[in-house]
């Protein structure tokens, strides 16, 4: 599946819960990783229209039950959700919702099906600008990448501060700096695919010692 990007979001400063959340005739903008016999970090990049999970998690989950199995149970990090659900409607079922603060990366939700599986899917902000967004969806769907979504946003971030200085005319010196490894490698290059199979195996190990009860 690939994302569906409009062509002309909102850019706001700040992710704001008035934003219009998602309805069932807007397109999910959601994108998944291939499937393969090594299991990706990451299973893929969910760019919802709004903070409300509670308008935003059915419509996502609707979508992943014909792909997936039936979702039984999402988790979420509360540090960028002003409001986390216990549960949410979905298609004729209930999916329960739960938080962990310290062992779920922020940028990341967690879906379960029972007797399934799990996954875990970057979630981008949504007031990220359209370029942003498409970089992070094609970095989270790499079967190869081994970043998970928190180490994604900061290299966003960071790749977009060095578009703003190369637009500015500062770009030379960034350039020297990254020839001379100033900068981590990339998502997606070379240098950060190596040992990219024991990266991904030993990751995705250590995140199935999240415990099983979430806060609810």
């Amino acid at each position: 599946m690939t994302a569906t990007i409009s062509s002309s979001p909102k850019h706001e400063a700040a992710d704001r819960l008035s934003e219009p959340p998602s309805s069932p005739s807007s397109p999910l903008r959601l994108a998944l990783a291939p499937t393969g016999s090594t299991p990706p970090l990451l299973d893929g990049a969910w760019w919802p229209r709004s903070r409300d999970l509670a308008a935003e998690l059915p419509l996502l989950t609707a979508v992943l039950d014909p792909l997936w199995g039936r979702i039984t149970r999402i988790t979420v990090n509360p540090t960028h959700w002003p409001t986390v659900p216990r549960k949410v409607s979905v298609a004729g079922h209930v999916v329960k919702v739960g938080w962990f603060l310290h062992e779920q990366d922020e940028h990341e939700l967690l879906l379960l099906s029972y007797h399934v599986g799990r996954w875990n899917l970057l979630v981008i902000p949504p007031s990220t600008p359209p370029d942003t967004a498409a970089w992070l969806m094609t970095a989270a769907t790499d079967p190869l990448g081994t970043s998970p979504g928190s180490r994604l946003m900061e290299e966003a971030a960071r790749l977009g501060t060095t578009s703003e200085a190369d637009a500015n005319g500062d770009g030379d010196g960034a350039a020297v700096w990254d020839s001379e490894g100033g900068h981590e490698a990339r998502a997606g290059s070379p240098g950060a695919r190596e040992g990219d199979s024991e990266a991904r195996e030993g990751d995705r190990a250590a995140r199935t010692r999240i415990p099983a009860q979430p806060r609810t």
